[in-house]
């Protein structure tokens, strides 16, 4: 795996840590991150080595702030015509979104997703939550989305919050804007988040997580992911007419055998949540 500029890499017993590197600036994504987690994100696919994703941001005040407003603006004024703070191209139906480069499964990745938030998580990370699996947070954190309060449409955050969260919800966090954020205890009451635990314990209990699922056989976790992500986005009748294949191509291509084998044998530690 190459050197990167705006983030760390690391990986351990078939886990990837991935961690956001910018604290200076909340670990906002600028154009440099943008293309480094489009790279890793699809190198990814050909590691086999990893089999779960650790996703979290440097230091203790935040996962990430989105889009790095400061750059896009500085880039604005110095060449009004490219208009690079809106992600228009040439006319509003061409669009540079984001997304496709920091989002793990617009770029094809469905290894399981672990995000451990350790501080704020708003505007732009809301893309990246939106297509995590599990999310853990510290008890510190906190979600909102600021674009109505500034003027801009908070438009492809709403829809990837909208995997999440239910329809009230997503609208009063959009609409709200830099009025109000969520606690950690109130997104996981939601849904949004899955375990609130202490800032100090917060990257031992998401390694936890992550480890558990990079111990389980490969084709079971990535089919159970593709069929967990289809169910949500497809109708019920529809999703149990295509699940089918999921479930034969991961049987019959995985190693069935040792997942029976531990079943028979192997007695495990298991947590209460």
């Amino acid at each position: 795996m190459q050197d990167f500029e705006t983030i760390l890499y690391e990986e351990r017993e078939g886990v990837a840590y991935v961690t956001l590197n910018r604290p200076e600036v909340h670990n906002a994504f600028n154009e440099a991150m943008q293309r480094e987690l489009r790279h890793l994100w699809r190198a990814l696919r050909e590691n086999d080595d990893v089999r779960c994703v650790l996703l979290t941001g440097a230091g203790e005040k935040a996962f990430c702030t989105g889009i790095d407003r400061a750059e896009a603006i500085d880039a604005w004024l110095a060449d009004p015509d490219a208009r690079p703070s809106t992600g228009i191209v040439s006319t509003p139906f061409m669009y540079d979104d984001p997304g496709a480069n920091i989002n793990p499964k617009q770029n094809d990745l469905w290894k399981p997703i672990v995000a451990a938030v350790n501080g704020m998580a708003c505007g732009g990370a809301l893309y990246m939550l939106g297509e995590a699996d599990i999310i853990v947070a510290a008890e510190h954190a906190t979600f909102f989305d600021p674009h109505v309060s500034f003027g801009m449409v908070a438009g492809f955050e709403s829809v990837h919050l909208l995997q999440k969260l239910p329809l009230g919800e997503t609208l009063r966090v959009a609409l709200l804007g830099s009025n109000e954020r969520l606690s950690a205890a109130r997104a996981c009451q939601m849904g949004l988040v899955s375990e609130v635990v202490p800032a100090e314990e917060l990257m031992e209990r998401a390694t936890w997580v992550a480890q558990c699922i990079a111990d389980a056989p490969v084709l079971a976790v990535q089919g159970t992911v593709r069929a967990v992500w289809m169910a949500h986005e497809l109708g019920r009748r529809m999703a149990l007419s295509q699940v089918s294949s999921l479930v034969e191509l991961g049987t019959e291509y995985g190693n069935i055998d040792e997942g029976q084998q531990a079943f028979r044998n192997v007695r495990r530690e298991w947590r209460l949540r």
